[in-house]
């Protein structure tokens, strides 16, 4: 049995969509059309692909078999083709990038601008994730990532090392005072990430423990899922945070406090699949990132 490549990419838009009609959207056919070619599809396997249901389609064990396989073949389909059409002279095409949102917002997005008017020829996609995308399966090109990587078959670069710092507005030391050993952190309103201190940076609940103990554990008065929103709540006076180093620029409003005191280490790295190691836009990329690295007071 030969399987009909035109078949399996509609098959595989119809399980990314959820539903004929937005798939036909997305592959500008109607959803008629597109019913017809998934029930050839699934005639011709001799198997159901789908349950049907009033809300949408749900894929079948064997429909998730396919799909699985499916995305993994138009992933690596789309690798090759970003590969062959890289101009030998010039970088060009799209280039999808990854990072934390903290991360992302407030070093890397602003940054982008001179990135864009060095390499006209290269679009960027940012995609902003505390989780870490799977680059095996093209979810990004390339992740600056705030710990090694996990996932096999990838190149990484240290990129930055980075230090929590923390820092209050000068609004809440005026009604709270101000900590001047890590002991008085006990007396003090804490806002950290997450309810566990778990977050998209190693280290990141240290302000819990720092000059603490394991009688009178801290309890924070708030906990947010967002770095970058855990800098806007110590601005306007909630508590003290620890920030990282790297978003200095945006914590002006905010007084350092503890200077003596630094965080963890954490390190960056700028990570790609092995397949993408000749990608002219990721050496650029990269190169362009080192420099503003070397420029930056982190």
């Amino acid at each position: 049995m030969t399987m009909d490549w035109d078949k399996l990419r509609i098959f595989h838009a119809v399980a990314e969509a959820g539903s004929f009609t937005h798939a036909g959207e997305s592959l500008n056919l109607s959803q008629s059309a597109v019913s017809r070619q998934i029930s050839a599809l699934e005639e011709s396997l001799n198997t159901a692909l789908f349950h049907r249901h009033a809300r949408g389609l749900i894929l079948t064990e064997q429909g998730e078999l396919l799909y699985r396989t499916a995305h993994e073949v138009f992933a690596k389909l789309a690798m090759a083709e970003a590969q062959l059409a890289e101009s030998k002279d010039r970088p060009k095409g799209r280039l999808t990038v990854t990072a934390t949102v903290a991360l992302g917002s407030t070093w890397l997005a602003p940054r982008m601008g001179e990135f864009l008017d060095i390499y006209p020829d290269v679009g960027v996609d940012l995609l902003l994730e505390d989780r870490e995308l799977d680059l095996s399966m093209r979810e990004a090109d390339v992740a600056i990532r705030m710990a090694p990587p996990r996932q096999p078959g990838l190149i990484q670069r240290h990129l930055m090392s980075v230090r929590m710092h923390i820092y209050a507005s000068a609004g809440y030391i005026q009604k709270h005072g101000e900590p001047k050993r890590p002991e008085d952190l006990d007396q003090h309103k804490i806002i950290v990430y997450g309810e566990e201190s778990r977050g998209p940076l190693p280290g990141v609940g240290w302000l819990l423990q720092v000059g603490g103990s394991k009688e009178r554990p801290r309890r924070p008065v708030l906990s947010v899922n967002n770095i970058y929103a855990i800098q806007r709540a110590a601005q306007n006076g909630i508590g003290i945070a620890a920030l990282p180093s790297y978003m200095h620029q945006d914590v002006q409003q905010l007084v350092r406090v503890l200077p003596e005191l630094e965080g963890p280490r954490i390190d960056a790295f700028f990570v790609y699949p092995e397949e993408l190691r000749n990608s002219k836009r990721i050496q650029v990329f990269r190169d362009f990132l080192i420099r503003k690295v070397a420029q930056s007071d982190i």
